[in-house]
């Protein structure tokens, strides 16, 4: 299969690239610089330079493409502003990859995260949310499964909060920068939040999983771990970086501190049973022992 992937040379998406090409696809990446370039060439994929916000070239990736996977996003959370521009330009370009996709049945995978669900463990039939700081998401991503019905096998993996590949990535590569910013590992409240977590490499199974296999409008959760603490996340980052683990304000995170602060475990349990998916790399507070002091 000929894919089209935004974000290919990401964290998640430079070893989404290598699974697809492990497992005999073709890759066009979208590379919005000669280094991404450069870096997508390197992996094996061909480059189409351009960005997200350049719709044109999007529609050009679409049009030589037998699927489509989605992985790009700004990831500037440095203030309520900035985070809401991100959210912005990735709708318009989930927005404009779906149009183009309509009435063809070819694939279509976006990204999203797992959901939050009051008092229990998420699965994979809650609903995405739709307001707070990244409720844009939740609606971008609920519009593209709704293309079912207009002829495109469009479907989302839902991402945990950290995706991890060698102790970085994710919210606990968050908390780990802040950590070295401010000399204390913190965790916010008493702690007892539990995030979940994926490798990269599990992660990259799943999307070519669903790429290959998953019936058009359904969700799928790329979980290894349900939920781990995030004391203890703070605890093993402390540790390995020699600083004190303290509570500390949710401001500190900015605008993701409520998100922060919130438990949302999450399930992956229908994911396996229905597609196969089974991780296999290092848990998240194995992998939190590569961190560097």
């Amino acid at each position: 299969m000929r894919v089209f992937v935004t974000g290919g040379t990401g964290l998640i998406g430079s070893a989404v690239v290598a699974e697809l090409l492990g497992n005999g696809h073709t890759v066009r990446a979208l590379a919005r610089s000669v280094a991404s370039a450069l870096v997508a060439e390197a992996a094996g994929a061909e480059p189409l330079r351009g960005g997200l916000a350049d719709l044109d070239i999007l529609r050009a990736g679409v049009a030589q493409a037998d699927g489509v996977i989605h992985l790009a996003f700004a990831n500037d959370f440095s203030s309520p502003d900035a985070l809401a521009k991100a959210v912005a330009e990735e709708s318009a370009a989930l927005a404009t990859l779906g149009e183009e996709l309509v009435g063809s049945d070819r694939p279509f995978v976006t990204v999203s995260g797992t959901p939050y669900a009051p008092g229990r463990v998420s699965t994979e039939a809650d609903p995405l949310p739709t307001d707070g700081p990244v409720g844009g998401r939740g609606r971008a991503v609920t519009a593209v499964l709704g293309l079912a019905s207009r002829g495109v096998r469009s479907t989302a993996v839902r991402m945990p909060r950290t995706v991890h590949h060698q102790g970085t990535g994710g919210f606990a590569g968050l908390l780990t920068g802040i950590a070295r910013q401010t000399g204390v590992s913190g965790y916010p409240g008493d702690g007892a939040q539990r995030w979940p977590a994926v490798h990269a490499l599990d992660a990259a199974v799943l999307f070519r999983l669903a790429l290959e296999q998953a019936p058009a409008g359904t969700s799928w959760h790329a979980v290894a771990d349900e939920g781990d603490k995030v004391r203890d996340i703070a605890a093993v980052i402390g540790r390995r970086l020699g600083l004190p683990v303290e509570s500390v304000p949710s401001e500190t995170y900015g605008p993701l501190g409520p998100i922060f602060a919130t438990d949302q475990p999450s399930s992956s349990t229908h994911t396996r049973q229905a597609l196969g998916w089974e991780p296999k790399h290092p848990r998240l507070l194995e992998d939190l022992e590569n961190i560097q002091p």
